[in-house]
């Protein structure tokens, strides 16, 4: 399952992912993965958060960053969520089109049991209208 977290810069998205994933992760039966473009927020989270800064891997296209989130995906077996911050940028899509990113991340979700929130700065009126559904936060 994918959901997004849709505003512009500055609207507070991250602060609600921060939110959701430190309360999701009292709950959580398994592993939960966060990726960012930074180690800003690593105090943010709780520490059974795994952070991860996407900068370090000299990803440079989308397919690039699908084959990461499926090589992480394939070295952990008990991941049940992961959490991307700022996904227009560290997948390499900022003013690209993203249908085809989360439509295959949709499919990766299914196929090996993983959640995925997004959160993207666009509004939700300039997302393609297949995705408005997917939308659990606008700001």
């Amino acid at each position: 399952m994918v959901q997004l977290i849709v505003g512009n810069k500055g609207k507070g998205k991250t602060k609600h992912l921060l939110d959701k994933v430190n309360a999701e992760v009292k709950t959580a039966s398994g592993n939960i993965t966060y990726l960012d473009k930074s180690t800003k927020h690593m105090y943010e989270l709780n520490n059974k958060i795994r952070l991860i800064n996407v900068m370090d891997y000299m990803i440079t296209n989308s397919d690039e960053f699908l084959g990461f989130i499926c090589g992480i995906i394939s070295q952990d077996h008990d991941l049940q969520q992961m959490y991307f911050d700022s996904f227009l940028k560290i997948a390499c899509l900022e003013g690209k089109d993203t249908l085809p990113a989360i439509e295959k991340l949709e499919k990766i979700g299914e196929s090996f049991g993983v959640d995925f929130v997004l959160s993207i700065s666009l509004d939700e009126h300039e997302l393609p209208e297949v995705m408005k559904s997917k939308v659990i936060v606008a700001l």
